[in-house]
């Protein structure tokens, strides 16, 4: 089966299994400890998913869409991209844990994992 044939249930995705640094007195982030190796590793797909413009504003769009979720058709219409470069940007904040979707019908469905963001805000808050 070729990559482009793969379901969305299939894609490859980033498991949450990254923490932030944690100190014996209960802080979190960057300030407090090192990270582990393969904290960093899926912390980097995670931000290296951000590191894109496009990608940023599709989160947020659907982080703050109304009920939670937002229909691809609302998302294509923001950019002046073509339909499969949008969907492209979706899969890699798929594939970095940071949304997840739904189809229904012709349609697909995105919202955000808040498990994933409150994991980035984690690591980002300073002690």
């Amino acid at each position: 089966m070729s990559s482009r044939s793969m379901s969305m249930e299939q894609t490859p995705r980033v498991t949450l299994t990254a923490v932030p640094p944690a100190s014996s007195e209960g802080g979190t982030g960057l300030g407090v400890a090192p990270l582990e190796a393969s904290s960093a590793t899926t912390f980097a797909t995670m931000f290296k998913a951000l590191g894109d413009p496009v990608r940023l504003r599709l989160l947020s769009m659907i982080a703050s869409a109304p009920g939670g979720e937002i229909c691809v058709c609302d998302l294509s219409s923001a950019f002046h991209l073509t339909g499969p470069t949008i969907s492209h940007h979706l899969r890699i904040l798929r594939e970095a844990g940071l949304v997840d979707s739904d189809r229904r019908g012709t349609w697909v469905y995105y919202r955000a994992v808040p498990a994933t963001l409150i994991l980035l805000a984690g690591l980002l808050h300073t002690a």
